[in-house]
C-alpha cells in the first residue's frame, strides 16, 4: 500500500512533522518494500490553501493513506473526497516507527477535521 508521512526531513529515520499542510516533507512509502520518495511539500510556503494543496499531492501520488499530527478542514474535506484515509502519528516519533504502528493497526484513524487549519500564520 502507497501512504503518505508528513515528515521534518527526507527519510524514514526523520521525526515525523506534526503538520500536513505546513508540513517540511512528504515521504510517499510503499508500506510493503518500505521504498521511500522524498518531496518538498508544495504547500509549506503558500499563502493560502496549503491543506488542500497538501491533498491535491497526495491524489496525484494515488495514495491510500497519509499520516500526521494535524488534518484542517480543507486538507479533512479533500482527502475524505478523493478516497484517501487520515490518521494520526500518535506516540511515534520516526517514519519507521510510525510504518510499525501504522502496520500492526496501531494509529488512530481520522474521522473529522482535528485542527481549524493554520491559514498562513507562520507555521
Amino acid at each position: 500500500m502507497r501512504i503518505i508521512l508528513t515528515s521534518t526531513s527526507t527519510n524514514l529515520d526523520s521525526e515525523i512533522d506534526p503538520r500536513y499542510g505546513r508540513g517540511a516533507y512528504f515521504l510517499v512509502v510503499d508500506t510493503d518494500t518500505l521504498e521511500c520518495e522524498a518531496h518538498p511539500n508544495p504547500g509549506v510556503g503558500a499563502a493560502g490553501g496549503a491543506g488542500s494543496l497538501a491533498a491535491q499531492f497526495a491524489s496525484n501520488h494515488k495514495v491510500k493513506a497519509v499520516i500526521s499530527g494535524d488534518f484542517g478542514p480543507n486538507a479533512f474535506r479533500a482527502l475524505e473526497a478523493a478516497g484517501i484515509e487520515m490518521y494520526l502519528f500518535g506516540a511515534s516519533r520516526t517514519g519507521s516507527e510510525t510504518i510499525e504502528r501504522f502496520k500492526a493497526g496501531k494509529l488512530e484513524r481520522v474521522g473529522a477535521a482535528t485542527g481549524s487549519g493554520r491559514h498562513s500564520r507562520g507555521f
